[in-house]
Parts: structure tokens; sequence; C-alpha cells
């Protein structure tokens, strides 16, 4: 009876190891599907490294760090990470729990005792758990307009996060949030005493040896990638945005190679080349899931071995083939960015790019994939197909909108009437003036957003932002109301977009004389 067994054993199992890829055959596979991947989307640039075991086992740069030029991006080169930021900030959390000096059940309100919700109640109850974990009942991205590319300080930002209105009640819903992650910022400053750059660089990136990693963009270096987008129209190199107040949740610049070792220090538990940055304890708590998340019956389509998603502290856990994925996207104007641990696997990786392209998403997700053993599936072709789609939708709806317009009228008043500051006690000041004979429009504390005004019917303008722009907005539109005197009294602007709510704001005309 035996004989049969193992020639069962010989026939089946043992051709099925002789198929299976070796390490170099998947990392080969990956580094030609790169390739592909940078050429189809038109780069410029991309860099990432895989982690198994404990080792680097690949590193490596494709394209340039800036369009046009022949300047190769390699696993040195520096990328802002933007949102990969945010596990920096819950780390640094961690390491103050190990001292003593803060537990993530202590009421925020102990270390910030000016900073409000909308709620007092909401106030009173705020942990320093509740920043970290998106679940404050505020929108996804509520109130990022206060910290990208404007000139409020973290503190000016935290005092207007009171005039922000919730959305669902505490702690019942998910709404991905950067001003938590600025208050956290601040709850290390205030128990610390030092700045959030400063502990980040003093207790993880110097450990570490992540020489090359700098928060803000006030030295980068020479091997530094430039973001791109085509918010001109087409796809060109931008400069980098003022995204200093949001230095919890946004800071980072790094290379490949510095993330590398902070994937090795999460995979680690904490523990890198012998050294305990945080303790063991606190990596369990920071990748548990601490609120659910729903999965859309078109997602789980997509993807159907996922059963679960939930909501870490700085980072995002699901299920995939068995297994459980660690991982945190980050997204600043023309660089995306992906950063997954695989425990199971004892592996993790990198992918950092300078485009808006979903070459980014289309490498995290075929590397999951080689690593797991999972099925082949193209998501390159996907990917271009949803482009496709996304592109006909936009067109589709710009027609509408063509359609819809009121041709032959006109301004209810003369353009100078129009002019004048208008004010948001969230927000602040937005200017309109008339200039050369059209109507501008500059928000005052974020000195690069400045649009022309292009009339479009009755009095409803079109928005036209200049290239001082980062933001590659789609059409959008400002409509003047009229008072009951005849004069205009507020501003509604209606700037569709994935990341800012401009709905948020409800500028009141204060001031007429503003406007010279």
């Amino acid at each position: 009876m035996k004989r049969p067994i193992i020639l069962f054993v010989a026939l089946f199992v043992f051709p099925v190891l002789s198929f299976s890829q070796t390490l170099d055959s998947k990392l080969s596979e990956i580094d030609q599907y790169a390739q592909a991947v940078i050429r189809t989307h038109g780069g410029p640039g991309m860099a990432i490294a895989i982690v198994k075991d404990d080792k680097v086992v690949f590193a490596k740069g494709y394209g340039t760090r800036e369009l046009g030029k022949d300047l190769p991006v390699n696993e040195n080169t520096l990328f802002a990470i933007a949102s990969n930021s945010k596990a920096f900030t819950t780390a640094a959390l961690a390491i103050l729990v190990d001292e003593g000096k803060l537990k993530w059940e202590d009421k925020v309100s102990a270390y910030l005792p000016d900073f409000q919700m909308y709620d007092p109640w909401v106030t009173s109850e705020l942990t320093v758990r509740d920043l970290v974990t998106h679940r404050v009942g505020l929108d996804t991205f509520s109130g990022d307009l206060l910290w990208y590319d404007a000139t409020f300080t973290s503190a000016e930002i935290l005092k207007r996060v009171r005039y922000l209105k919730p959305v669902s009640s505490f702690r019942t819903r998910y709404g991905y949030q950067n001003l938590m992650y600025i208050a956290a910022g601040k709850v290390i400053e205030k128990v610390s005493g030092k700045t959030w750059c400063g502990f980040v660089r003093e207790r993880i990136l110097d450990p570490l040896g992540m020489k090359r990693t700098t928060c803000g963009f006030g030295d980068l270096g020479d091997n530094a990638a430039l973001p791109h987008n085509e918010s001109g129209g087409k796809l060109r190199s931008l400069p980098h945005g003022n995204v200093d107040g949001g230095f919890g949740a946004v800071a980072l610049n790094s290379s490949v190679s510095d993330l590398s070792k902070w994937v090795r220090t999460q995979l680690g538990k904490g523990k890198f080349e012998g050294k305990q940055i945080f303790s063991e304890a606190q990596a369990w708590q920071i990748h548990q899931p601490y609120l659910s998340q729903q999965i859309s019956e078109q997602a789980w389509k997509g993807n159907p071995t996922r059963h679960f998603s939930g909501v870490a502290m700085g980072w995002f856990v699901y299920d995939y083939h068995g297994r459980k994925i660690i991982n945190h996207s980050g997204g600043l104007d023309g660089m995306l960015s992906y950063t997954v641990l695989i425990p199971e696997e004892n592996a993790g990786f990198v992918v950092l790019t300078n485009s808006e392209s979903p070459g980014f998403a289309v490498m995290m997700n075929k590397i999951r994939d080689v690593l797991v053993d999972a099925p082949k599936r193209d998501w390159n072709t996907e990917a271009i197909d949803t482009v496709k789609r996304n592109k006909a939708s936009i067109a589709e709806r710009d027609a509408a909108m063509d359609k819809a317009r009121v041709a032959g009228t006109k301004p209810s008043l003369a353009l100078a009437e129009y002019a004048g500051k208008y004010g948001d006690k969230l927000y602040g000041d937005i200017r309109i003036s008339e200039e050369n004979g059209k109507l501008v429009m500059r928000f005052l504390p974020s000195p690069n957003f400045v649009a022309d005004l292009e009339h479009w019917h009755y009095d409803t303008f079109v928005i036209r932002w200049r290239l001082s722009v980062n933001y590659n907005f789609p059409r959008g539109f400002v409509t003047f109301t009229i008072d009951k005197n005849g004069k205009p009294d507020e501003l509604k602007i209606d700037q569709p977009n994935n990341d800012f709510w401009f709905y948020e704001l409800t500028p009141k005309r204060i001031a007429a004389a503003a406007a010279k």
C-alpha cells in the first residue's frame, strides 16, 4: 500500500515544487514588470525596495528624477513619502508609551488644553488613540485646505479645527484625517520637549541609519526627484509645495534604501539589527485594527479573497490570499507611494514614484501578488483600461456641463462690483479683484492659489487655475450670490476633486475696498 502513495507523491508533489518560483525568478519578474510599467505610463521615475527574511533582496530605481533630463533614479533618490510619514508619528508615540510618558487612552486635552473639536463632548473625550485611528467623526480629508500649500503654522491650523462640522458620530465611522495627525505631532512635542522632526530624527531615523531621510523640503540635495502631474494641461515637473504645517501627517522625504530599514524594523516588531526602537508590545498595538472598514461589492469582486479591512495606527490592515497585509499609501502633488508589510511571509516592500499615474498602485499589486504566490493577474492592463474609462467619464461630464450652459447671459453687475475680500471663519480670506477686464481669485492664506474667473452664465464663473497651482483640478465654478440690496454677499465654490473640500468654505463679503 505504501508504494502507490509514494508514487502519488512523486508524481504530484514534486512537479509542483519544481515549478514554484525561486526568489531570484520572482525578483526578475518584478523587475521586468516595473520596466514595462514605467514605459507604459511615461514615467518619469520610480524606485522599489523589497525586504525578505530581514534582508534587502531588491533595491532599484527606474526612469528619471525630472522629465526630459538624464537624471537616473536609484535606490538613494529622495521622494516625498507624504502620508507614509504617519507611521513614524505612531512609532514616536509608541516610544513615549514605552517610556511611561503617555498612554494611548490619555485625553488629548491633558496635553493640548486649547485644542477643540466642533462638539465640546468630543473635545472632552478625545484620546491619543483617537487621533491616529481616523474615527473622530470628521469627513475624509476634512480641513485639508488648512495645511496644503498654505502658510498657516501647525498651531494656527489646530485652532481652526473647532469650525469643522462632523459628518458622523464619534468613533462610529471612518474618516481619513490629516489634521488629527498634526495634533498627534503636537502631543509628541508637548511630551518630549522636542520638535516632531527632532524627536523622529533622534529616536527613529538616526538609530536606523536613515541618513538621507529629511523633514520638509528645505534641503533635499542633488539626488532628489521632482514631482510631476498634468496640472498645466500636460505632464510637467513641479516645485515642491508648502506642507510645513502638516508635519505630523506628511512631512518626510526618503529613499527606498532608507525605507527598507524602516520595513525591517516594522517586520522585526520594533527591532532593527539588535536595537529595540519600540517594544514588541507596542508593535502589536500599532498593527491592530481599531475600526472596521466596509468592503463594497465592487471592491470584493476585484479582490474576492479579501474578507476584512480595518484601520490600525498609522497603517491599514486587510487579508489577501490568506495573509494579513499591513500597508499605507502616500500622496502629494506629483508623488505617489506605498509601504507594504506581509508578516507571514516575513516580507515587505516600498514603491516610490514621482508622477500621478497608476504605476505606484500597479507595482504594489504586482509585488504583493508575487510575494504571496497569487494567481497571475495583469494589473497594468487593468489600470490602462481604468484610465481610459475615467477620461471618458470626465469628457462626458464636461459635455453635460457645456450642454447645460445658458448662452447669451451676462453677469448681474459690472465686474468691479464683485471685487472685494470674502472671509471664511475656518479658512480665512479670499480676495476677488478686477484685473485687465477680468476677475481674479486669490486665496490669501495660500499664495499659490490664484485663478482667473471666466464668465460662464448669470453670476457663475468657471475657474481657470494658474500654473502656480500644482493640483490637477478638473473644471470648477464660482457663483456669486446677490443680496437684497443688489450687492454680492457670498462666494459658492464648486470645485470637484478627490482631496480638498471647498464645500466646507462659506466665504462672505467683508470689504469691497480690499480689492484694490
